[in-house]
């Protein structure tokens, strides 16, 4: 078998690394915030047509369904219980193949299944039958199964789709890792049980000045699970000791927690929705406008613009490398002694092996006393062993292994 020669370039980056800046911004939004609604929904319905499609044909069709709107709706929440008067409307777009050898593929159906299952899950407190209306235009296409298996037979390894980048970058700094981890603790199941009353819209926002850190939680309270405002209150206390906790094992800086900054007891404004999700209230979503792949939005670092949720997985360079990438940098933070921060990009060309990019640089900030020398056999190894194994990608994103948001 003929060994390939990958282009990728190992080199020395000269910059100051993001822990020694004296300014560092970091931000997540959450599940239930209305960006990351639409991201989850893009990819929820890309797996469901994934699966469908493996199942019937054996193989993952054409498709990219990473153009998903939410439109706000209009709610009156009150203490006690209150009302979505307008609902949530949300429209799924893109492209999927719906006539297969002259049969047609029920792409809505399926797309419009995968999303009400995705809110159901997302969203504890909303109703999927009253809260939301969902519209599915996703555009038509065609395809003949015998020219796409010849096609798959000729090119084992897919062809790009496109010319695009992917970014990655570790090791995670700790405010990265404060803002990561606050929002998962607050959404996940067991804060739930605790305390009901927080909703899944949650947004954390890091600033570090020095050696000093303010993180900014905007968290959407649940009206149904609050009587009063003390009660509203005694909640606030509750997500700022848990979070507290957080904070606490990842660093030794000091950190100030602002809650809901907003509300304004005196004139009764208190941070509380119906359904735990801003989108009942105006507040809109579009794909790709909230988390990179790595599920930061992270400004002090190199960032793709690509929305990637959606996307298919086969051959859609724009998901794929920027999953890529971000591994491709954990495992050389991990693995290679000396690495003080690692920067990958990958580039692709229209049309070529996606395991062969035009390029695949990472730039490396080694640690004091070691050198590029040192590290850039083993970092190039750790890239080309991805690359020869690119598929892997594609089977962690249909099997529902990665999040891209």
């Amino acid at each position: 078998m003929e060994e390939i020669k990958r282009n990728i370039v190992v080199e020395e980056l000269y910059k100051t690394p993001v822990e020694m800046q004296k300014v560092e911004l970091v931000e997540r939004k959450g599940i239930g915030h209305p960006d990351s609604i639409a991201d989850g929904i893009a990819e929820a319905v890309s797996r469901a047509l994934s699966k469908e499609y493996i199942r019937r044909y054996g193989i993952i069709l054409h498709h990219n369904t990473d153009q998903v709107e939410v439109v706000g709706g209009r709610a009156y929440p009150r203490f006690g219980g209150g009302e979505v008067i307008k609902p949530i409307y949300i429209l799924l777009s893109g492209r999927a193949v719906e006539l297969v050898d002259r049969e047609l593929f029920p792409v809505h159906e399926v797309a419009i299944k995968a999303a009400k299952d995705y809110l159901r899950r997302a969203v504890r407190h909303l109703n999927i039958d009253e809260h939301v209306v969902i519209d599915s235009r996703i555009g038509q296409g065609s395809v003949d199964l015998v020219g796409v298996f010849n096609k798959a037979k000729e090119n084992p390894i897919p062809l790009a789709n496109d010319t695009s980048f992917g970014v990655g970058f570790a090791p995670l700094s700790e405010v990265e890792k404060i803002v990561y981890e606050t929002e998962k603790m607050l959404n996940s199941e067991d804060f739930k049980r605790r305390y009901p009353a927080v909703g899944e819209d949650i947004k954390v926002m890091g600033l570090r000045k020095g050696d000093e850190i303010d993180l900014t939680i905007a968290a959407a309270m649940v009206d149904s699970e609050l009587q009063t405002p003390a009660e509203y209150l005694e909640v606030k206390q509750a997500v700022y000791e848990e979070v507290k906790g957080i904070v606490q094992a990842h660093t030794e800086r000091k950190v100030n927690i602002f809650i809901n900054t907003a509300d304004d007891p005196d004139r009764d404004i208190y941070y509380i929705t119906v359904t735990g999700t801003s989108a009942e209230s105006g507040d809109d979503g579009s794909v790709g406008r909230g988390n990179r792949v790595n599920g930061l939005i992270t400004p002090n670092r190199y960032m793709s613009m690509e929305a990637a949720a959606g996307k298919n997985p086969v051959s859609h360079v724009g998901k794929i490398y920027n999953i890529l990438a971000n591994f491709i940098a954990r495992d050389v933070a991990e693995k290679v002694e000396g690495v003080e921060e690692v920067y990958v990009r990958i580039l692709s060309q229209i049309g070529k092996p996606i395991d062969r990019p035009l390029v695949a640089s990472l730039q490396i900030i080694p640690k004091k006393g070691y050198t590029i020398e040192k590290i850039r056999k083993p970092a190039y190894e750790i890239a080309d062993e991805w690359l020869a194994n690119i598929v892997k990608v594609r089977e962690m994103v249909i099997n529902g292994r990665i999040d891209v948001f």
